[in-house]
């Protein structure tokens, strides 16, 4: 059982949010388990902050201007384009 307290009109409020159609018996059952969720949420507030920042490397490379192909040789593999451009199937 759990220290924080969470009634069941807080459970209706956060089911009403999330448009879920609870029973009075998830009621219940999901009142304990919030409030055990926030207990862990208390638990984890006892956790020391870090003062250190971590050194960070950029690990990417950097950007280089290359030659790129023109729109017919980027088109010329296509299974079908239109106007200059590809064409892929309808979405319905």
């Amino acid at each position: 059982m759990s220290d924080s307290t969470v009634d069941a009109e807080e459970v209706r409020h956060v089911a009403d949010l999330a448009r879920v159609d609870l029973d009075e018996a998830d009621v219940g059952r999901y009142a304990d388990q919030f409030g055990d969720i926030l207990d862990h949420f208390e638990t984890l507030e006892g956790v020391p902050d870090v003062e250190a920042e971590p050194d960070l490397v950029n690990v990417m490379r950097p950007d280089e201007i290359t030659e790129s192909l023109d729109q017919d040789e980027a088109l010329e593999n296509a299974p079908e384009t239109e106007d200059g451009f590809f064409k892929g199937p309808k979405v319905s």
